[in-house]
Parts: structure tokens; C-alpha cells; sequence
């Protein structure tokens, strides 16, 4: 019960018998190993830029990726240490549904994003970026858009559209995010994170690991968007950034003898040292560092949400999930639910195509677009 409780940062519910594995090109028969190499971007998205955006410390470049030229625009928020690339295989199948644009960002200090400041990841900045970002792409008449966002990109659309930092928003999309849950899961999120590879050998590697641990059960999707959540450590052996970037975040229970202290700090010390030389890719995002900043992602979040003046949609990998600010307004009709079972807190990489089909839906009841022609719903 308590790992299920990390979901609202990170994917980490393990595999369950019988989960889908959409999108998957290949047949597993007996003896066939597993393809594991990383797919590109442009097989699913077809642009990507950067775009500048002006801060108060200089320029901040925000990296996006695009599909489509007409339509409303989907706009979305990746979760806690993923990336634009999460949205990868879900924007292929969206965009073969109905007739819309696909913008997926890279959030402050996640994926392939440069800001001047990326140590603050505060719910006012983040969601005051998102802002600006659609400004610097569509100016002062920004054509009509939706938010989309997963886990603390949930969190952000629905901050982002309360300040009404998007002022032509039609509409907004949760996936799997609720402010109870949320918040129980945060006492012990430190512990989770301890818990996960501090380093991976290869960019497969770190592909075979999100498969295999659940974090993310449709391969077709881990080979796309890995890439975003890992990086290469291109710094020397010798280069203190290494050590540090691979070792910070790991804390060791207290010893009751000093000398076993220190033989644990020595013991750490090489480890850390034979890793670096032989693991060639760790976590983009030290989400270890970003705990100040969870209590204000999350908490208020179900009061805002429900406030939010646009109709709304609730993905929940699980009903377990809804706290009871969220069962009252939906027993009032606030907003629209649907769960999605056999998935985990990834649902849109789990499940692409059933995330796609309730958000075309969705869309296509309130008039914000409709299906492409010859698409049978």
C-alpha cells in the first residue's frame, strides 16, 4: 500500500499480470528477447523547437514538441521528473482521432528545457511559464487550448488555469493526480526515491529498468521517453559534478559506532567512484531536491480544481484515488471521470489509446473539435 502511495511524483506501482502493452511491435514468443533500444522523437511528434521566452535573469529556452497545423491546440504537462517524450505514442494516436495541435513541453529543469533559474520549481513560476510559452508561440490572440497534465503536470494545468495565465483555455485534463493521495504519499516519497538506480549502464539499460520495475509497462513508450527522464554524464572521473550528481540524495541510515561510519562513508566513496567509471547515464532530475516544493503542488489542489470555470476531465488509474472534496463535486456534476484500470500512474504511456479515445470524446461532447473524417469511434 505504501508504494502505491508514490504514484502523484513518479511511476511506481509494480507490473500486474495481464497489463497492456500497447503500441508494442513485437511478438514475445519463447526465447525472444525484448527489444530495449530507444526510439526517436520524430517517429511520434512532427517538430520540435525551442522557444525563448524573457525572464527577469535573461532568457529562458523551453523545449516543445509539435504536431499538427489546425484545431485546438492539446497542451501538454509532463509529470515529476519525465519529460515532453512521456507524450510521445499518446500524440501519435490523439492526432489520429481528431482534428487538433499538439504542443508538448519540457517543464523548468526537466528534459531538454534551459532556464536561468532551475532550482525553483515553484507552482507560481512553473505555472507562469507555461504562460509565457504560449505567448511567445501564438502572440496575443493564442487560438483555443486545452491543458492536459499528468502528476505534477496535472498539478501545474490546473494552477496554470486558475491564475488564467492562458486566457483562451477551453478546457482541462487531469491524469492521476488527487490532492489526498498526494499528500499521504509525500511523508514517505524520500524513502521511494532511495530506492530507484542512482545510475544506469546505457540508455537500455535505464529502458529495461522503467519496464521491468512498472514505472512504465508499455515498451513502446519507455523507449521514447527515457530518454528525456536520464541523461549522459559526459564530466571526467575526476570531475567533482559526477560523483556528486550521481551520490547526492542517497542518505545512509545512522550507525551506533563511529568507526562503522566510517567504514560505510569509505565503502560509499568507492562505490561512487567504480560507478562513475563504468555507468554512463543518471536521473536528469534530482526530485530528492525538489521536496520544498511538493507541499505546493499539491496541497489545495482539489478546491482549485473543481473551481476551475471550464469543463473538466478526471483520468484516475484507480477509484481509490478520489479523496472527498473530488467525490462530492463529482457527484455534483463538476466535472467528468473516468478510470482507467490495468494501468499504472503512467496512464497515458500505459494506455495511450484509452486516454486518447476518453479525451477525443471529451472534446468532440463539448464541441471543442471533431472527429477526423473517416475515424470510427
Amino acid at each position: 500500500m505504501e508504494k502505491q502511495l508514490h504514484l502523484n511524483l513518479l511511476g511506481s506501482r509494480p507490473p500486474m499480470a495481464g497489463g497492456l502493452q500497447f503500441g508494442s511491435k513485437m511478438k514475445m514468443g519463447p526465447g525472444r528477447k525484448r527489444d530495449f533500444s530507444p526510439l526517436p522523437w520524430s517517429q511520434y511528434f512532427e517538430t520540435m523547437e525551442n522557444v525563448e521566452v524573457e525572464n527577469e535573469d535573461g532568457k529562458d529556452i523551453f523545449r516543445i514538441y509539435c504536431s499538427g497545423s489546425h484545431g485546438p491546440v492539446l497542451l501538454l504537462l509532463h509529470g515529476g521528473g519525465h519529460s515532453a517524450l512521456s507524450w510521445a505514442v499518446f500524440t501519435s494516436v490523439i492526432y489520429s482521432r481528431i482534428n487538433c495541435r499538439v504542443v508538448a513541453m519540457d517543464l523548468r529543469a526537466h528534459g531538454d528545457t534551459k532556464v536561468k533559474n532551475p532550482d525553483d520549481l515553484s507552482a507560481d513560476t512553473m505555472a507562469k511559464d507555461i504562460g509565457k510559452v504560449i505567448e511567445a508561440l501564438y502572440g496575443e490572440s493564442p487560438p483555443p487550448i486545452m491543458i492536459i497534465g499528468h502528476s505534477m503536470g496535472g498539478a501545474i494545468a490546473v494552477h496554470t488555469a486558475v491564475a488564467n495565465h492562458v486566457p483562451s483555455l477551453l478546457g482541462l485534463c487531469v491524469i492521476d493526480v488527487v490532492e489526498g493521495t498526494a499528500m499521504d504519499a509525500l511523508n514517505s516519497m524520500q524513502n521511494f526515491l532511495r530506492s530507484r538506480p542512482r545510475t544506469f549502464k546505457s540508455l537500455e539499460n535505464a529502458i529495461e529498468w522503467s519496464v521491468k520495475s512498472g514505472q512504465i509497462r508499455n515498451i513502446e513508450s519507455a523507449r521514447v521517453s527515457m530518454g528525456g527522464q536520464v541523461k549522459k554524464c559526459e564530466e571526467s572521473t575526476s570531475s567533482p559534478g559526477v560523483s556528486n550528481s550521481i551520490g547526492e540524495g542517497i542518505i545512509e541510515e545512522d550507525e551506533d559506532e563511529e568507526g562503522e561510519e566510517e567504514s560505510n562513508k569509505k565503502r560509499m566513496k568507492e562505490d561512487e567512484q567504480e560507478m562513475t567509471k563504468e555507468s554512463l547515464f543518471t536521473w536528469r532530475v534530482e526530485l530528492s531536491k525538489t521536496e520544498k516544493y511538493w507541499d505546493g503542488w499539491f496541497r489545495g489542489l482539489s478546491s482549485l480544481f473543481l473551481t476551475c470555470p471550464v469543463p473538466k476531465l478526471l483520468l484516475l488509474a484507480g477509484v481509490d484515488r478520489l479523496d472527498k472534496d473530488l467525490t462530492i463535486g463529482q457527484m455534483q456534476g463538476k466535472f467528468q471521470m473516468q478510470v482507467l484500470p490495468q494501468c499504472g500512474h503512467a496512464v497515458h504511456e500505459d494506455a495511450p489509446e484509452k486516454v486518447a479515445d476518453a479525451l477525443a470524446t471529451f472534446m468532440v461532447r463539448h464541441k471543442f473539435t471533431e472527429f477526423k473524417e473517416g475515424y470510427l469511434c
